[in-house]
């Protein structure tokens, strides 16, 4: 049972309102006896309250279910208000006085009916819409032909249609004629596109972006002095976890306008440079020998290509040489790879007898330097009088 969570959460709700559950119970019972030591009409009122209670408590522990806080409150207060209406008979007393309150548009005429309906069918579309969008991300996921980014392209389309469909459903259901709102929506997008032009900017970024496939979930990227790995693709940001573990919110419009390094882009394998020197007294042919082997038994470094090592320069003090190597999982970072091999540098150097070089310096002094001793004050006493000695 451990693995059902949801069986889990709705018996740990009933559990911590077992005084409720058992409120209703024993007004059934006592309705019962009623009807057996009375007449049935002297335990109306009771069955009444039973009925409205057992209501009461069904509603709330299956509104507990829902995680929104918000959306479970409202449906709570919907759900209890509906049943109360039902179990007391006024259902058709209130239809009538919710339809009798209303205003008139031109031909439209909205009731507070009207109004009550439409939050009943825009929750159970929604409700709907999204069960149907999370089964069909599923079957987007599963489908190993399609590419991260197709994915993520194909499950946001088919939850802005699906949402787009239940919002004009509710809209034509409760009788607003749609086409009469092409003039309206025209003026209020051109409102919108004005004041909402940086969120469409980054918006259409974004459907660029996962078209075109230049960027996807898990490719290693540097914007800036900002470098991660990609973890999600939204509608309006890219999410970027660093190395250190902080997740930043990049527009999906810097990735458009912005230089971005794409270290993953068509091949994982990246290059890092590891320079070091040693003294003129090495062998330069042998150097290169170890510092290659020596490459080569580091972890997370790539054995196709090889590693390579080159004679840079004959500097001031040292032999210059340029260490290259490849890895294939630059998200686990490059800081501490770099550190890695130069350890191995280190380790096989000292084992061979290589030695790195460090500057030296001598000062030539062509004048004499004169010293001069002095001798130092004493200090004087304090006090005047000298303390005898005991």
């Amino acid at each position: 049972m451990r693995e059902r969570r949801g069986l889990l959460r709705f018996l740990a709700i009933l559990l911590r309102r077992l005084t409720w559950l058992l409120f209703p119970v024993f007004l059934w019972i006592e309705f019962a006896v009623l009807r057996v030591v009375t007449w049935p009409s002297r335990s109306y009122l009771i069955g009444l309250i039973a009925t409205l209670a057992t209501a009461w408590i069904v509603i709330a522990v299956a509104g507990r279910t829902i995680r929104n806080r918000f959306l479970a409150r409202v449906t709570t207060a919907f759900g209890l208000a509906l049943a109360t209406i039902l179990i007391l008979g006024l259902f058709d007393e209130t239809t009538t006085f919710l339809d009798s309150v209303g205003i008139s548009i031109g031909d439209l005429r909205l009731t507070l009916l009207s109004l009550v309906k439409a939050a009943m069918l825009l929750g159970l579309f929604l409700w709907a819409a999204k069960l149907a969008a999370g089964q069909a991300e599923r079957w987007i996921e599963s489908n190993e032909d399609l590419t991260p980014s197709l994915q993520v392209l194909l499950s946001k389309f088919v939850r802005i249609m699906l949402v787009t469909v239940a919002l004009l459903a509710v809209l034509g259901s409760i009788g607003i004629d749609l086409t009469a709102l092409t003039v309206f929506s025209g003026a209020v997008g051109v409102g919108i596109g004005f004041g909402l032009q940086k969120v469409v900017s980054n918006f259409v970024s974004g459907i660029i972006i996962l078209m075109d496939k230049s960027i996807k979930p898990g490719d290693v990227i540097s914007l800036g002095e900002t470098f991660g790995w990609i973890r999600l693709l939204r509608g309006r940001y890219v999410s970027v976890v660093t190395r250190d573990g902080r997740e930043y919110l990049i527009p999906n419009d810097d990735f458009i306008t912005g230089q971005v390094v794409n270290w993953s882009f068509t091949d994982r394998l990246v290059r890092l440079d590891v320079p070091f020197g040693v003294s003129y007294g090495s062998d330069p042919h042998v150097v290169r020998r170890i510092a290659v082997d020596a490459c080569k038994n580091v972890d997370r470094v790539s054995v196709d290509p090889l590693p390579v090592c080159h004679l840079t320069a004959f500097g001031d003090s040292s032999l210059d040489f340029l260490l290259r190597f490849w890895i294939a999982d630059p998200e686990k970072g490059l800081t501490n790879i770099r550190g890695a091999v130069m350890l191995a540098l280190w380790d096989a150097f000292h084992q061979n007898g290589i030695k790195f070089p460090f500057p030296h310096r001598h000062l030539i002094v062509e004048n004499p330097v004169p010293v001069e001793i002095r001798e130092a004050k004493k200090p004087a006493q304090r006090g005047g009088r000298k303390r005898a000695e005991p």
